[in-house]
């Protein structure tokens, strides 16, 4: 196959360890399957990666266990994700409307391109991650993985998403935000962002070239609703080198992608 399907447990990233005042048990079931996502899943890896103490760790597991949430390999002596989790992301997935055919259109992306393919919903500003298909040839950018949302100024999609506001309303967010450079090329400029944003709602596409890693490039383009409001936007990754000589073509593919994308998203809500 060319390509693979990502459909990556969604709410599991990685959290740093947790402090002695960290308040509440929610908190700490969650970083405890935070901490099996990412391969802890003995009890002292699982403690050393939360910074909580052991007999806490066997405490919250155990009920996790109860309520299916994480599942005990006893054989093994360690724990894995529990099937309730499955459930959940199903339900996400269906509460997303990520129709097969949507599902279709990024991979066929994918193969068109030779690169990783993105699907983002938007609300407002704000924008997440939620299909991803890639290959050993053209792996995903890392971190990007189902619930990705970070860093929205060096992002294609997040300019997007940023680009979808007024001209008062982006002041106002990039005003709010924390313009962190993840590389030298990250433009943390408020005012050459702002600029930058008025290019991108012109143009209906949106490119990073090294802002969130080095080496690689992204372009994204957005779908809308029939009203106008931006509902997400479908994108392509890869290193600098791979746009050469094509950088139109991939812009034309990656445009047609995001308005099939789109117009099966209006039907789906008619």
């Amino acid at each position: 196959m060319p390509g693979l399907s990502i459909s990556e447990r969604p709410g599991l990233c990685h959290n740093p360890p947790m402090s002695a005042s960290t308040p509440g048990t929610l908190q700490r079931a969650v970083a405890v399957i935070d901490a099996v996502a990412e391969g802890s899943s003995t009890a002292r890896g699982i403690a050393a990666a939360t910074g909580l103490p052991l007999p806490t760790v066997y405490r919250i597991t155990r009920e996790l266990c109860e309520v299916e949430y994480l599942v005990h390999l006893r054989e093994e002596s360690r724990f894995a994700l529990g099937y309730q989790l499955h459930r959940l992301a199903v339900r996400l997935h269906e509460d997303l409307g990520l129709d097969p055919q949507v599902r279709r259109e990024i991979a066929n992306l994918h193969t068109q391109t030779g690169m990783a393919s993105y699907l983002a919903l938007h609300r407002g500003a704000d924008f997440v991650l939620v299909h991803v298909v890639d290959s050993p040839q053209a792996p995903r950018l890392r971190p990007m993985r189902f619930g990705f949302r970070e860093n929205p100024h060096a992002t294609a999609f997040g300019k997007l998403g940023l680009a979808a506001a007024c001209a008062a309303g982006r002041e106002d967010t990039l005003e709010a935000m924390t313009l962190r450079a993840l590389t030298p090329h990250t433009v943390t400029d408020p005012r050459a962002l702002a600029a930058e944003l008025q290019t991108v709602a012109e143009a209906g596409l949106a490119w990073e070239r090294e802002e969130f890693q080095a080496g690689t490039a992204c372009v994204a383009a957005p779908f809308s609703s029939a009203s106008g409001t931006l509902l997400g936007s479908v994108a392509v990754s890869a290193p600098m080198t791979a746009y050469r000589g094509q950088e139109r073509h991939i812009e034309h593919l990656v445009r047609s992608a995001a308005s099939r994308a789109g117009r099966i998203y209006r039907l789906g809500r008619d």
